[in-house]
């Protein structure tokens, strides 16, 4: 019964939003199912090559390509962070932070707005690496913050 309720909240809730953001987290839900299956089915090789250049964390076109920010870019990339956040939540799948990166960052190249889709790494207590993956775009934090101090930035793709 209470899981009842709980669903019954969520659709009013998705039913308060607006049109323009309720169409948000649509696309977001369909482009985080993409993103969850591409990285189930597809070698990250192959998926790397699809994701934009791979270059490393100081490379000047990739400080360049996060930073525009004109009133428009910064408004669709706010817009589009809440969506993929959101629909992350309520997904019945898990949608981690790569598959948010992945999410946001088409949703954003859709839109024609540049993104830098970083990579980052720490060392496990059991020796077993955490990975972590953030999003920016046009200056916004888009997805995966706040990243911890512990994250090293390894690459990242433009």
């Amino acid at each position: 019964m209470a899981s009842l309720r709980s669903i019954r909240r969520r659709l009013r809730r998705f039913g308060e939003v607006d049109n323009r953001h309720r169409a948000l987290l649509i696309e977001a839900a369909a482009w985080l199912l993409s993103a969850r299956l591409a990285l189930v089915f597809i070698p990250f090789p192959r998926l790397a090559r699809l994701l934009g250049t791979f270059v490393p964390p100081t490379d000047a076109s990739a400080l360049q390509a996060g930073s525009t920010n004109s009133d428009h870019d910064v408004s669709v990339a706010d817009a589009v962070g809440w969506a993929v956040t959101r629909a992350a939540r309520y997904v019945p799948f898990e949608a981690a932070c790569l598959s948010q990166a992945m999410a946001a960052r088409i949703m954003l190249k859709r839109r024609g707005i540049s993104s830098v889709l970083h990579f980052g790494a720490k060392m496990g207590k059991d020796r077993s690496i955490d990975a972590h993956a953030w999003l920016n775009a046009a200056g916004v934090e888009v997805t995966g913050y706040p990243v911890a101090k512990t994250i090293a930035e390894i690459a990242c793709f433009v």
